[in-house]
């Protein structure tokens, strides 16, 4: 559990561009960069979905 929410903080870093190169390097070497990739997939995907149901609620009001 503690290696999975640990990879999620350095997707969501990674996503706002706060991730530093030693923790990147640290993170590839603690993780698979499979398991790196469907967490991205998955939180890009949740964004993204958000995102639509946000302003389909604005358009709609």
């Amino acid at each position: 559990m503690q290696q999975l929410l640990s990879a999620m903080q350095s997707v969501i870093a990674a996503f706002f561009g706060v991730q530093s190169e030693n923790k990147r390097r640290s993170d590839f070497k603690q993780h698979s960069p499979l398991s790196i990739i469907i967490i991205a997939v998955i939180l890009f995907t949740l964004f993204v979905a958000a995102i639509y149901g946000v302003v389909t609620w604005v358009l709609n009001t």
